[in-house]
Order: C-alpha cells, then structure tokens, then sequence
C-alpha cells in the first residue's frame, strides 16, 4: 500500500508499454494476447548466489531489489533469512490449477490498476517476469490521465510509484494471467487528504462509466484523520470523493483497496506515535470498496503449506479496524459483535507479508535492474483482483459490489465456500501500536479469512448476484 511518503521502490530501461489517452483505450478494440496456460514450464533453478545489490533497511516493503535472477525459497531464506515465493507458488497454495485447466483464467476480462505516475517500463517489466515462471504474457494497456511528467529515474517519488505500479500489474497478472490489463497513471502523486485522490478518483470514473473494467484494484490510501473536517467532525471531504465507486456500485464494477501496511493505525507509516485513537485509512474503510488485508504463507518448494497462513506482521502489518467516518454497512450486521456500529475493515485478506514475500521483475530504474522481494498488501489487493477476475469469467459477467456474497459465504463451510479462516492467533501489533488478533470468524487482522480459488470462485460467481 502507498503510504503518505515516497518509498524507494527500485529498478530499470527497455520500451515500456505504449501510452494511449482514455478516449483512444476506449475507442481501439482489444488486441492482447494472454491465453490459458495449464500447465506453465517450470523455471530454471537459480544459481547459488547471484548478484545482489544489498539494501541497509527495508525500503519501504521491498527488502530485496537488483537480483539477477529469483532465488529458491531455500536460498533465500539463507541469503536473507526470509521465505520468498514465485507465482508457481502461489497458484498451488491458493487452489488455482483446477481453475486453470477447466480454462478459467480470466480470460475476457479486465483488471484496472490505479498509480500515479506509472512505469515507463511495464509492458516489458511484465514480459519478463511472465517468460521467466513459464506465464503467458498480456499487453498492459496504459491510460494516462491528466498531465503526467516524463518519468525520472533520480526522482524518489517517480521510482517508487513505479515500483508500486510493477508490483500491482504482476501480482494482478500471476494470478489472472488471460485478463486483459489495463494501468492508469495519474500525474499528482497520492499522499495525505485529498492529495492526489480527485486526479485518481476522476480517472476511474471516466473508466467505468465508459465500460473499461471489470475490477479495480488500489494499492492507496491516506488516513481518514488527515482528511480536512476530520477533527471537527465534518467527514465531507472523504464523502465528495466517492463517485467512482458510487458510479461502480450502478454499473457492476468490483472495486478493492489495500487495507494498509501499519497495522491498527498508520502512525507507524507518517512517522507519528501520538495518535490517541486507531486510525483507518481511505478508500479502504468506504463500505463500497472490498478491503483486501494481509497473511503470511508458510509454503515449500512446490507451494503447499508447511503450516497454517498467519497474519502479515513483519516488515509492516496488516492494516485494518474499525472506521471513524463510516457506519456499519448492512451486509456487516452479522459481525457487529466485531465491528459495533462502525464499518469494519478488513474483508478479506491474502499474502502480504515480506517474510514470504513475492518475486517481481522491474527495469524502471537504470542503475537497479532486475529481480526484488516485495511485500504489504499492496501485493494482497492486485492478488485478489486476479481472483475476482476469474469468478467474473466463471459467471460470465461482472459480479460487482460483492461484500452481500462474501459475508454470505463466510457463514458456510469451507468445504462450499473456498473461505478459509485465519485463526492461528497472530496480530497486527506493529511498531509499539497494539493490533488485532486472528481469531475464529471474522476479525479485524485477516476479515473473514483467505481465499481456496478452487472452491470460492465457483461459490463467489453464484452467490454474487448482480444488482
């Protein structure tokens, strides 16, 4: 998730993908070429110890960055001491090959990323990440919105909305490789209030109400507090920017957010430690927006699981809690012993912690090309926009607004539903601010758990009906 400063996101050159106005991805029919892959050619085996470009601290959650090539787990983890995962991983460690070979790949829908600035490198950032796990590729569409600055490869906040952007289209791409995908760059970068969100906002909506899209997945958000009226009361300022999702909700459009990397309040992120209350973040609180949280995987070498998922708390942490702008939603009422009277986030969760954390390929920056471990749940959001977009292409429409059908689910067992719970125990404290627990049912740290694809795309295309 984006945080209110700019993080180093690193990495280098090459032809990105070409850029197109919104008028002109509207006009031009779409020309991809992702397909269904079944079974992928395993990757090469890395060699013991390739070059790596050594980071003193975590910058921001990218421990890793400048890799030759992706390392084994096992190497990794005596490089680094951390786990780190591929997408051969991931795809058998959430159930995706039934899906794949019964050729539900997302294929013949759409994936809308939202970044400022974008990367001038994606669409070959993207190649070779898909060439190298055995993936189809896809052609990633880039919109770009507004007055967007020629990339800059010295600029700290240019690098590290291109390493968010890298992140967001490969992680979207791992898990939905036949969705068409479609990356919009904003020109303002995002921070705290309002900044940067109208430019995001207005994007978007010219997007849905022209019919491009079939989920939207945003790694952003600023905390609610810092909105202006906050302190007062008036949560207007939070309010007037909710009409691409109110305009989503009409036409059908699923959209996500990540729930946040600093746990039960994002002082952790913004350097404060003074808040006197938890601290939720925007658009992930807006009861329109699906609030995708954070796990940790324990998997092998092959992807299955060496224990139960736990909640992402190491390198950051789980955002999520309670709002202090939004009441509880009607399809919340089943958890109000969790949530009270206050909207809850988050819903769902999947892999986000750096400990376990994704390979991502990026080239955006000249002097770090090359192979990085990312995690926080700007990894978690895009993942399940790729789950989304295939429970799309097994009902063969969009599903929309699909909280109704997830909370649903949850009530049943997970044998139908494909919804795991995440009760090990594990919170969300990160940096001296007490978190929430992962308990039976749905909680405050993980929602109402993690997805089994096998299962809950079948179970989430029937139970979400359209409005």
């Amino acid at each position: 998730m984006r945080t209110p400063r700019p993080r180093p996101c690193a990495v280098t050159a090459a032809a990105g993908a070409a850029a197109l106005t919104a008028a002109a991805l509207i006009a031009a029919p779409f020309t991809g070429t992702a397909t269904a892959a079944a079974t992928p050619a395993a990757p090469a085996p890395a060699a013991a110890g390739p070059a790596v470009r050594p980071v003193p601290a975590v910058a921001g959650h990218r421990l890793v960055k400048g890799a030759d090539e992706p390392l084994s787990d096992e190497q990794c983890r005596a490089t680094w001491g951390i786990s780190c995962y591929t997408p051969l991983q991931y795809r058998r460690a959430y159930g995706l090959d039934p899906l794949y070979r019964a050729g539900i790949t997302g294929r013949g829908r759409t994936v809308v990323v939202v970044d400022s600035f974008g990367s001038p490198t994606i669409q070959h950032d993207l190649d070779v990440y898909s060439k190298q796990f055995g993936l189809p590729s896809t052609t990633v569409q880039v919109v770009k919105w507004g007055d967007v600055p020629a990339f800059d490869p010295a600029d700290n906040d240019h690098t590290s909305w291109a390493g968010e952007s890298t992140l967001d289209v490969e992680m979207a791409h791992a898990v939905a490789p036949g969705a068409r995908i479609v990356l919009v760059e904003t020109g303002v970068a995002e921070t705290e209030g309002v900044t940067g969100l109208p430019e995001m906002m207005d994007a978007e909506k010219y997007l849905i109400d022209h019919g491009v899209g079939d989920v939207v997945t945003q790694s952003f958000g600023a905390t609610e507090n810092t909105f202006p009226g906050f302190g007062q009361g008036d949560f207007s300022s939070i309010r007037r920017l909710r009409y691409a999702f109110e305009d989503a909700r009409r036409r059908g459009v699923t959209v996500l957010a990540s729930s946040g990397d600093g746990g039960a309040t994002d002082a952790a992120e913004d350097g404060r430690t003074d808040y006197p209350y938890p601290v939720n973040s925007w658009p992930s609180a807006d009861p329109l927006v699906t609030s995708v949280g954070g796990t940790r995987l324990h998997l092998d070498a092959e992807g299955d699981r060496t224990a139960p998922d736990s909640v992402y708390n190491d390198y950051g942490a789980g955002g999520g809690g309670r709002s202090n702008v939004f009441p509880r939603p009607a399809y919340q009422d089943g958890v109000r012993n969790v949530v009270g009277d206050r909207r809850g986030t988050p819903d769902i969760s999947m892999s986000a912690a750096v400990d376990g954390g994704a390979w991502v390929y990026s080239s955006y920056d000249p002097t770090a090309a090359g192979w990085e471990v990312y995690g926080g749940t700007s990894e978690s959001s895009p993942l399940f926009a790729g789950i989304v977009a295939l429970a799309d292409q097994f009902a063969g429409r969009r599903l929309g607004d699909i909280h109704t059908a997830l909370y649903a689910l949850a009530e049943g067992d997970v044998g139908s539903t494909g919804i795991v719970d995440v009760d090990d125990g594990t919170d969300t404290t990160y940096d001296g601010v007490p978190g929430y627990t992962a308990v039976r049912g749905y909680d405050l740290a993980t929602g109402v758990g993690t997805p089994d694809a096998a299962r809950f795309v079948p179970a989430l295309a029937a139970a979400a009906r359209p409005r």
